[in-house]
């Protein structure tokens, strides 16, 4: 069994060398850390070449050209350099509970590896010191873990640092343009194809500083928004705009038809006259994972109050 672990960093000199770490001391040892990294101008390719020198389980894929690419495609970049039979994602400044490979590696184990398997878990949000700030992040930002197509396509609830998949997975992750997270596109393609499954423990502590790309909600950043009622209004329409195109690219793959009815619902919903929307809505229980959210999203979608027409 060939085990690839997938990291992206840029800047990150503050806490790499506590995550690669944390990877060094996991239960599962038998594993191949690749790292791509970003452009950074700081002193992180040095500390990756570092640990290359002391472990020959760690590999440095572009240290003569560090071109920058983006999250995402980098993460792509790296699932492209090599061919494994599960992939792990990991960010750079988190930290690794000692089971976490072990216990995901048990669970996918378990699943039929002919069809696309996404597995991921919990995870406890800390400070830079990581001090606890949140013992769940799921039920604190998003009530419950996704496992269906019809949940995950209006809400993502998958982190990709907790994230495993396995090779059939990744060879339909064919293209990196035009997609709101990796993370996000792969849970979709898991539930629409395979299966998505949530391990209900947290494997990682999920770092919040100031230089995080994507950190947890926390309620600053969600007072800001609140205080700025059209700037919420269309930060909502972009989110649906932005996760009706990515849904699109579904549409390219060998769906059964009923998830195919289904993508192709949510997708046109914003082209339908007004009974036709509520009965979508109706029909596939749309809807966010928490009440107000879902609140929200049903009453723009059903009023389309604020929305452009792209």
């Amino acid at each position: 069994m060939k085990v690839n672990i997938l990291m992206s960093t840029y800047n990150g000199e503050q806490f790499l060398a506590d995550q690669i770490k944390s990877i060094q001391a996991q239960s599962f040892t038998d594993w191949t850390l690749l790292i791509r990294d970003d452009g950074s101008s700081d002193r992180t390719p040095e500390i990756i070449a570092s640990f290359v020198a002391e472990d020959d389980r760690i590999h440095f894929i572009n240290a003569d050209n560090r071109e920058n690419y983006g999250v995402i495609k980098n993460f792509y970049t790296l699932l492209k350099y090599e061919k494994a039979d599960f992939y792990f994602f990991s960010d750079q400044d988190d930290i690794w509970l000692e089971n976490k490979l072990a216990l995901t590696l048990e669970r996918a184990q378990k699943e039929s590896q002919d069809k696309p398997l996404l597995v991921y878990t919990d995870l406890k949000v800390v400070n830079q010191d990581l001090e606890v700030m949140n013992d769940s992040m799921v039920r604190s930002q998003s009530h419950h873990a996704n496992t269906r197509l019809a949940e995950e396509i209006t809400e993502n609830t998958v982190t990709g640092g907790t994230a495993l998949i396995n090779h059939a997975l990744a060879e339909l992750w064919t293209s990196y343009e035009d997609l709101l997270m990796h993370d996000w596109y792969l849970a979709l393609i898991a539930s629409a194809m395979g299966k998505l499954v949530y391990i209900d423990q947290p494997t990682e502590l999920y770092r919040q500083h100031e230089s995080n790309v994507l950190g947890a909600r926390t309620w600053s950043k969600r007072m800001k928004n609140w205080l700025i009622p059209h700037k919420l209004v269309a930060k909502y329409w972009w989110l649906i705009g932005a996760s009706q195109k990515q849904a699109t690219f579904l549409l390219d793959l060998d769906l059964t038809e009923e998830n195919r009815q289904l993508v192709e619902a949510f997708v046109s919903i914003m082209d339908q006259p007004l009974n036709k929307r509520l009965a979508i809505l109706n029909k596939y229980g749309l809807r966010k994972n928490r009440a107000f959210h879902t609140l929200v999203f049903k009453t723009l979608i059903i009023t389309k109050f604020g929305y452009r027409r792209k």
